[in-house]
């Protein structure tokens, strides 16, 4: 069973960034400690030049206000250059030793005039089947 969660969406300078999590049954092992959650990202390049989105910064919390942060090149292996309407979409998943936290981070993007600058990925909740928090 696969539980859609309520996603996030931020725009900053022109780049938009949608999330879509949801908890992914199959992967995850509740006795042992593990909740698997998966997430879509969708971004999309409304402003007037093009973009290239070079690292991404992850900021994840767990259920019990431990943070991890991950930072690295592109994302999912693509450093993708999106023009003006473009959009790009990716599916990656994140796991949790309690069955409840969040995300939230950043995108380095540099456009085309050689200006950089960091897309907003806002906070989005991961929240497992039959959890009160």
């Amino acid at each position: 069973m696969n539980t859609d969660l309520e996603g996030s969406e931020a725009v900053t300078q022109g780049i938009r960034v949608v999330v879509e999590p949801q908890y992914f049954a199959e992967r995850s092992v509740p006795e042992q400690g593990l909740w698997f959650f998966l997430y879509t990202v969708t971004i999309s390049n409304e402003g007037l030049e093009k973009a290239k989105l070079v690292t991404r910064h992850w900021i994840i919390t767990d259920g019990d206000g431990s943070q991890e942060e991950v930072k690295g090149p592109g994302v999912v292996g693509e450093t993708p250059v999106l023009a003006p309407g473009e959009s790009f979409s990716y599916t990656s998943g994140c796991p949790l030793s309690h069955p409840f936290g969040s995300m939230r981070g950043t995108y380095q993007m540099v456009a085309e005039s050689g200006h950089s600058f960091d897309a907003e990925i806002a906070t989005f909740e991961l929240v497992g089947p039959y959890t009160v928090h």
